[in-house]
């Protein structure tokens, strides 16, 4: 059976980022205005006010220390709370298609190929921001790609169920490259009303190119060596906006239809669901841990990761074996990951082998092992 290759990475990061100071200062004055103006009904018990944030509340709870937004001045205005995103005309590029466009882009330029080449386009995200036609027909059509393309959403376990769907479209004969974009606007679908929820989230999008072996170039590569998906069913992490809304009687509170959690309970529960999901893919596939140079995980936490790691290995990781972005991209849902691996790649050498690991709402998880070919 042909091998499949990894040939090219690409990442869009918007121009607009937000330090948590100013977050905080943001957040401070939308909810203590918010308190203000509730403030009989919090005195009679009705309500509970709203706590206020901090820069070190954020640090101790998540490890993030900046984000980078589509729309900084939309977020960061105490009466509005959410991005600027201009509405676009029907023949206009739609603004998921175009953060996609550019990161493939990179991606292709990095394994010497053009969109004519490409013959699958998958989009996988957490939220897309319309029903149809598909983002990735959309993506498709800009970058002169043929054969076909799809939408996906498995939450921040996208990227590597959506990988998994191209590799196994790759082997099957169905395409001869695939090109897999995770077009993350989060900030449209955080809540950056409440203390705990305003911080996790930043928008990026993340590109990776497959191919099969006889396809490839002679650039970089990376051997996909086997991949892994899992889901269990949890309501601990959920979003209910969706095109059924309008049909439904009663009214929901409007925090419902944003990204929510019970952080405390996710925490629990998918750091282990994690772990024994990564180590049961290595041994099935004959690998130890110790066989595993590096672990790009998905970037929600920096204590989630540290403790994923930590089982894994059994003692503390160093910085270069699960190494981290969020504290400078914050959350980036399904991109996280990719974008962990696209920029803390280097210094492995052929035969080197490591874990890309996503995993998040559903519960979901899915897990690609890589070994390093060449440079």
């Amino acid at each position: 059976m042909d091998r499949i290759l990894l040939t090219g990475t690409g990442l869009f990061t918007p121009t607009d980022g937000i330090t948590n100071a100013e977050l905080v200062a943001s957040l401070t004055r939308a909810n203590e205005r918010w308190n203000a103006e509730h403030r009989d009904a919090i005195e009679r018990g009705e309500l509970e006010p709203r706590d206020l944030p901090s820069e070190k509340f954020i640090e101790k709870a998540s490890g993030i220390g900046h984000r980078y937004v589509m729309d900084k001045r939309g977020v960061l205005d105490p009466e509005r709370l959410r991005p600027h995103l201009p509405l676009r005309g029907e023949d206009e590029l739609g603004v998921q298609a175009e953060i996609a466009v550019a990161a493939a882009k990179e991606a292709l330029g990095q394994a010497g190929r053009t969109g004519a080449d490409v013959d699958c386009v998958v989009v996988g995200c957490s939220n897309l921001q319309r029903a149809y036609p598909a983002v990735a027909i959309e993506v498709q059509q800009a970058i002169g790609a043929s054969g076909f393309a799809y939408d996906m959403n498995v939450a921040c376990s996208s990227a590597t169920f959506a990988i998994q769907n191209a590799v196994d479209a790759l082997r099957a004969g169905h395409a001869r490259r695939a090109l897999v974009l995770n077009p993350e606007i989060t900030s449209g679908h955080n809540n950056f009303a409440l203390r705990e929820y305003h911080f996790i989230f930043g928008d990026a999008c993340t590109a990776v190119l497959l191919e099969t072996d006889a396809a490839a170039g002679t650039g970089e590569a990376w051997e996909v060596l086997g991949t892994r998906l899992a889901t269990v069913f949890s309501n601990n992490i959920r979003n209910d906006a969706g095109f059924l809304n309008r049909c439904e009687d009663g009214e929901r509170d409007p925090f419902e239809l944003v990204f929510r959690q019970n952080g405390r309970q996710v925490f629990k529960e998918v750091c282990p669901m994690v772990a024994a999901h990564i180590r049961d893919h290595l041994e099935d596939e004959g690998l130890a841990v110790s066989d595993v140079k590096r672990f790009w995980l998905h970037q929600a936490n920096l204590g989630m990761n540290k403790l994923i790691a930590k089982t894994l290995l059994g003692r503390e990781p160093e910085d270069l074996e699960s190494p981290t972005i969020l504290d400078e991209y914050a959350n980036t849902s399904s991109a996280g990951s990719v974008i962990a691996f696209h920029k803390h790649r280097g210094g492995l050498v052929a035969g080197d082998r490591g874990v890309l690991c996503s995993f998040g709402a559903g519960y979901s998880v899915g897990s690609i092992l890589l070994r390093k070919l060449r440079d």
